[in-house]
């Protein structure tokens, strides 16, 4: 009984917050019915075998009613310890003898809503409002209406530009009006573009709400996503939509194409820039990880503010638990990429299963191609960097394989071997190409390197100065490294040209590193080239980085790429690859000696790609594409220097000393005042430091986390110390600094207890992982809170030592028996993966 009532409290809350109403208020009437009988009237079979109808009578826990007094939403509550899937049935006779159309199925720990027009119950966090059910019923989205909707090569062109067919430049085709077109920078669909969304209206004939778009770098995804956001606008079959980014750069890339594509018949939002307006827009375009932090949409959100969800660079944005995100929200699902992630591909799954059951729920949960539906391995629609370099829209590169003596040695199957003389002994150390820049140093090799690349890059066909270029290097400190080589050799070879701007590090420690890829492509990272006056080209001619500007950057004057490290994912060397692989036509316009315009033009006919690394090589002949993917190893959480070392600097004192003064003092639960009024002093600080608020504003957690380390943190004027801090928010976890600032510019409305945090990652888990409807949700919820909080149960759950539980005070071996076996083998190995356990830390 306990147990019922239980839930029936939490039941009652949860209809509370959601806006339902028990009894009049000054709001609005009641909207909810409690125990309401109801006779159900259904089909039995006598003894003789005849039909017949059969009347019973049962009682609905909870009807919900719509503004107009009528049933909308059936509430069926369960026992704690029951699946309430169990009353899956039940639920339903009541909904239809009432003529509701939703049901909540709740136990007081996990929900679920059914739309009973649509397919099956989904898992929810809360109860759905008045208003947001209602918006639910009345948004009847019509698949007919996608699939028979005319979409030809100028749907976008004909928003940009609705009269252009009647424009005096246009000559009647695509093929002869190309001054015209580019002039007003109009988009036509190309054939392949088109297929795309012609593929995406026959899969939604197919009954299918998930679609996987797979097109190579260059193609041009946003432009077919672009169109097929307005098939999904302009049909009604979305009120807003969603388009979901994995790094801040392609926010403003993308903002940018969708304005240009579709402005003025549809309005886009960067969300971060229009937190209290952002429901005014068609489009929010935000990165996932801003909403995964702190597990934030289920704040700013609720699942049914957007119809359709697109997740850009989608092998990298949805996988793991920040699927969780995507799985929120309500509505049709499109996922584009040029490289999924198939994690299934080549896998015995009834053999791996039976070996390690673990391991298929974590390939499942990082395959791209079962999270959008497509089990089969074939994405919804492809089309290859074969396919666009065979139809002239991309361009392959010019291999450049380099290799030094010292590369030679590190690439072969011996390595390079180093004799170290010992006191005691010659000892020989072996090392190979991971090491270079890790474990292995040559300033020589990297000097080799740069001027290999500067004798032999492409040049602007314009000025013939280098050609715009980005180096990938090993490390942010081998980035340094390389852009000072590059400047003093530039300097060198083009005097008084470039004074230090040749090459710049952009690299995720270097202030204002994403606007600098931003001024890269658009030709003016430290200002424009001075060797032709009014020619629009960089200044900068090389970026050398890490791991920025790999996945969806667009820079399509790009002329070469240098790997200056080994790279052993094809799936990262495609992406860099593809920076590369797009058409440009580089245009100079001037006026000559009689004063007449002229306009010079070079079309790109490829690119350099510097391999000092024979990276080439490895995925031509040695790389097996058929061997299975290995799944990454969970995060080393240990917290070390940036070199990788602590030092620690000693002082040893000769000095005798005495104790001469002892007093004790007992601090009570409000703790000591400087613990109370120094997360006040801290806030103060915070907000009246500038660089802070404006990085705050623009999302820039990098530099603003960097700032308060190396300028507020640990200084003696105030002495503020993370330990402190924390102390002082008195909470029953670690905050992190990031939470801290939150909190103060108000973009969090307060710290979350332990227990908040650990109810927030079980809902996370159930909506990725559904228990079936024999599941002890109950035990469940208890066994995933109690693996994230005591290192002991950890310990226990991994050695298989269970005979420990018998004792244990924090889970018992009866609790732990409880729970379903497939989720003893799952929640370990997500909450290792996928949550931080240092936050739930006291």
């Amino acid at each position: 009984m306990k147990n019922e009532a239980h839930a029936r409290i939490k039941i009652n809350q949860l209809l509370n917050e959601a806006g339902w109403r028990f009894f009049d208020t000054e709001q609005g009437t009641s909207n909810i019915v409690l125990e309401n009988h109801v006779k159900i009237t259904h089909s039995d079979i006598d003894e003789w075998g005849n039909d017949y109808e059969k009347v019973k009578g049962g009682s609905l826990d909870f009807l919900l009613l719509d503004s107009n007094n009528k049933p909308i939403c059936v509430l069926e509550a369960k026992k704690e310890r029951l699946h309430p899937l169990i009353a899956k049935e039940q639920a339903r006779k009541y909904a239809n003898t009432v003529g509701a159309q939703y049901i909540i199925l709740s136990n007081g720990i996990v929900h679920y809503l059914w739309d009973l027009k649509k397919g099956n119950p989904k898992p929810i966090y809360k109860f759905p409002s008045p208003n947001e059910i209602g918006a639910i019923k009345n948004w009847n989205p019509d698949r007919n209406s996608l699939a028979t909707e005319s979409v030809e090569i100028d749907y976008i062109a004909s928003i940009q530009m609705p009269d252009y067919a009647e424009r005096p430049g246009w000559r009647g085709n695509i093929g002869d009006s190309s001054e015209f077109i580019w002039a007003y920078g109009l988009r036509f669909l190309r054939y392949y573009q088109l297929n795309a969304v012609k593929v995406l209206q026959k899969a939604v004939t197919d009954g299918k709400d998930r679609f996987l778009f797979e097109m190579a770098t260059g193609t041009g995804k946003t432009l077919t996503s672009a169109a097929v956001i307005k098939l999904f606008l302009r049909t009604q079959n979305a009120k807003r939509v969603l388009f979901l980014v994995d790094r801040i750069e392609l926010e403003d890339q993308a903002l940018k194409d969708f304005r240009n594509y579709l402005k003025p018949d549809y309005t886009t939002y960067i969300f971060k820039q229009h937190k209290s307006d952002w429901h005014k827009a068609d489009i929010i375009v935000t990165t996932i990880q801003s909403l995964l932090f702190n597990n934030k949409y289920r704040d700013l959100f609720k699942p049914t503010d957007f119809d359709f969800i697109i997740s850009d660079e989608s092998h990298r944005s949805v996988s793991g638990n920040s699927r969780a995100v995507f799985e929120y929200f309500n509505g049709y699902k499109l996922g584009l990429t040029a490289t999924p992630k198939d994690y299934l591909k080549g896998v015995d799954i009834e053999r791996v299963r039976q070996n390690d059951p673990r391991e298929i729920e974590r390939r499942m949960l990082r395959d791209t191609y079962t999270t959008f539906g497509c089990e089969s391995g074939d994405p919804t629609f492809r089309y290859t960097l074969l396919n666009g370099v065979k139809d002239d829209y991309l361009r392959n590169p010019i291999v450049v394989d380099a290799r030094t003596e010292i590369t030679t040695k590190l690439l072969s199957d011996e390595g390079y071997a180093i004799v170290l003389n010992s006191v005691e002994d010659e000892e020989t150390e072996i090392f190979v190409s991971r090491d270079f820049e890790k474990r292995f140093f040559s300033q020589e090799t990297n000097s080799v390197f740069c001027k290999t690349f500067l004798d032999n890059a492409l040049r602007d066909p314009i000025t013939n100065e280098i050609g715009k270029t980005i180096i990938f290097a090993v490390s942010q400190n081998h980035a340094r490294k390389i852009t000072e080589l590059l400047n003093e050799l530039a300097e060198q070879k083009f005097p008084n040209r470039y004074s230090s701007d040749f090459a710049v590090q952009v690299t995720s420690q270097v202030g204002d590193a994403q606007q600098m890829t931003t001024n890269f492509s658009n030709n003016n990272l430290n200002g424009r080239s001075n060797w032709l006056d009014g020619y629009k080209t960089s200044k900068t001619r090389v970026c050398v980085t890490v791991g920025m500007m790999t996945t969806g950057y667009d820079c399509p004057d790009l002329l070469n790429i240098c790997l200056m490290r080994p790279i052993f994912s094809p799936s990262d060397f495609v992406q860099i690859k593809g920076r590369g692989t797009r058409k440009n036509t580089y245009s100079h316009k001037f006026k000559n000696e009689l004063n007449e315009e002229e306009i010079i033009q070079h079309d790109k006919k490829n690119f350099k790609l510097f391999d000092f690394f024979a990276n080439c090589e490895y995925f031509e002949e040695r790389f097996d594409y058929d061997e299975v993917i290995k799944l990454p190893k969970p995060k080393d959480r240990t917290v070390i220097d940036s070199d990788g070392t602590i030092i620690i600097d000693k002082y040893i004192s000769d000095l005798e000393d005495l104790l001469v003064v002892m007093e004790e003092t007992p601090i009570g639960l409000d703790g000591m005042k400087i613990d109370r009024m120094l997360f006040q002093k801290f806030e103060d600080r915070i907000v009246m430091d500038n660089i802070i608020k404006k990085n705050v504003e623009l999302g820039n957690w990098e530099l603003v986390l960097s700032h308060i380390q190396n300028e507020i943190l640990d200084k003696p004027d105030e002495y503020f110390n993370i330990e402190k801090l924390r102390k002082a928010t008195k909470i029953d976890r670690k905050v992190s600094i990031r939470e801290m600032v939150e909190k103060i510019f108000g973009i969090i409305p307060k710290f979350k207890s332990k227990d908040e945090m650990l109810d927030e990652e079980f809902d996370k888990f159930i909506s990725i992982f559904p228990p079936e409807e024999d599941v002890n949700i109950r035990a469940l919820q208890y066994f995933f809170k109690a693996y994230i909080v005591d290192q002991d149960i950890r310990k226990i759950i991994e050695t298989k030592d269970f005979h420990a539980l018998q004792t244990h005070p924090t889970l018992t071996i009866s609790q732990f028996k409880d729970v379903a076996t497939k989720y003893r083998e799952v929640i370990p190995v997500y909450i290792n993966d996928y949550i931080k356990l240092e936050d739930f830390a006291a």
